[in-house]
């Protein structure tokens, strides 16, 4: 069953890891990469990454890129949505935090943010506006 904007915004606002794809070059396949990613009901997707990374270039390239998630409990949903890139950003200690927080348990985030800033390397924020959407509920037959 397709999903009402209301329930595929509120999806997406869930903190489900994504599949970032984009095109690298027009003769091959779009690079298809697993994501930490931050969304809004209403607002644009943003994601952290390296500026110097493949998906990085790639996006910038492109100039636009798509993102899917799902769940398979307690029903198969999933969302896709693609659409432009609209702002680079740098990234701040407060934008780190924020990501790590959404995806880790409370007592792992300071330890986890601890080693990006050490490990990790430069980050920057690339944001996207979702322009066209695909939502399906399987369960809900």
């Amino acid at each position: 069953m397709t999903l009402s904007l209301q329930e595929r915004e509120q999806f997406l606002a869930e903190p489900h890891i994504g599949a970032l794809s984009v095109v690298e070059r027009p003769d091959r396949a779009p690079l298809t990469v697993p994501i930490w990613y931050q969304y809004t009901p209403g607002g644009e997707v943003w994601v952290r990454t390296g500026p110097d990374s493949r998906k990085a270039r790639a996006m910038l390239s492109a100039g636009r890129f798509s993102l899917m998630v799902q769940r398979t409990q307690p029903s198969v949903r999933y969302v896709w949505v693609e659409g432009p890139v609209t702002r680079t950003a740098p990234d701040s200690p407060e934008r780190s935090w924020e990501m790590a927080a959404r995806y880790l348990p409370e007592d792992k985030v300071a330890a986890f943010v601890e080693y990006d800033r050490e490990h990790l390397g430069e980050h920057f924020l690339v944001h996207m506006r979702p322009e066209h959407w695909v939502a399906a509920d399987l369960g809900a037959f």
